[in-house]
């Protein structure tokens, strides 16, 4: 229970990074989990049986994870970490967004295509402006984001995100408010982590910038 009696949300849960040894929102960290033949898996979806192992989602931070042998204290015993275990994160945060970019989008809550995106953040319904990071720079900065935090998502390919909406290739898209944007905004920023900044940033307005 939380202060004044009310229960905490999901998204109040705290766990201590292992590399860090500071405690954030579950958003911000990746669990890990000692599996079959003590080999050490992510467990994107925070579902898999056995006691949590977190490190902050960050690319440095996990290899300073593998490299000093960390997941063998966190777990409490010898385990095996896989050689490509960063690159499978990263893989996986990649199909995640995809995957609930996806849902979104069978959900009418996502449009792709520079017109309806447009529309979109026209009429206020966009509460955040995806686009694709090989995207052109001249097209791209043609639409603004949304005001607020969090409104834009410029981590993905063409190629990844026209996995979403089900194209060869997509640049624009954008997510109507809700629960699942939420989702996607939080698996986003954890993907951001492990893939570094990609030449754009925004400002407090949530604008792209250089």
């Amino acid at each position: 229970m939380a202060r004044g009696g009310h229960k905490k949300v999901r998204d109040d849960a705290e766990r201590r990074c292992i590399v860090t040894g500071e405690t954030q929102p579950k958003a911000g960290l990746i669990r890990f989990v000692v599996g079959p033949d003590n080999v050490i898996v992510p467990d994107l979806l925070e579902k898999l049986p056995g006691r949590g192992i977190w490190v902050t989602a960050d690319r440095a931070t996990l290899e300073k994870a593998v490299k000093k042998g960390l997941f063998a204290r966190g777990a409490k015993q010898a385990v095996t970490v896989p050689d490509d275990l960063v690159d499978a994160v990263e893989t996986g945060l990649v199909k995640r967004v995809v995957d609930l970019i996806s849902l979104a989008r069978k959900a009418s809550r996502a449009v792709t295509g520079y017109e309806k995106v447009k529309g979109w953040l026209m009429t206020e319904r966009a509460r955040v402006l995806i686009q694709a990071v090989d995207g052109s720079g001249r097209g791209k900065s043609k639409l603004r984001s949304p005001e607020g935090k969090d409104t834009f998502i410029g981590i993905l390919t063409a190629n990844e995100l026209g996995l979403a909406f089900g194209r060869e290739n997509v640049i624009h898209g954008a997510l109507a408010a809700g629960g699942l944007t939420q989702r996607v905004v939080e698996e986003a920023a954890k993907l951001k982590g492990l893939r570094g900044n990609v030449g754009e940033s925004t400002d407090e307005k949530g604008l792209r910038t250089t």
